[in-house]
């Protein structure tokens, strides 16, 4: 049985480590491919809110929209980044942003 995948900072992957799961530090360049890995592995993706802001939009927005695994961006412990708005993606998903 395969564990959810934190991806993320350092600091906040040693506390992801000690909560058991997988964690993954990338560069920039191996950003997307390790996300795209993990998906095809992991039950759950977690991915920090920090890291989060090097995803290209509709990137993002296709990852945030898998059923299988889920994928979710999580709170930055430091209060450095914060959550991408999910009210005006949501919007622009359905259409009706104004």
């Amino acid at each position: 049985m395969s564990l959810p995948v934190y991806i993320g900072d350092e600091v906040e992957a040693a506390g992801y480590r000690l909560a058991g799961l997988e964690v993954r530090v990338p560069g920039r360049e191996q950003l997307l491919p390790l996300i795209r890995s993990a998906c095809e592995q992991a039950p759950l993706v977690l991915i920090g809110a920090a890291t989060a802001r090097d995803i290209p939009p509709a990137e993002l927005d296709r990852l945030l929209a898998l059923v299988t695994p889920p994928v979710v961006i999580v709170p930055d412990v430091r209060g450095r980044a914060g959550l991408p708005d999910l009210a005006t993606r949501l919007r622009g998903q359905l259409g009706v942003l104004e």
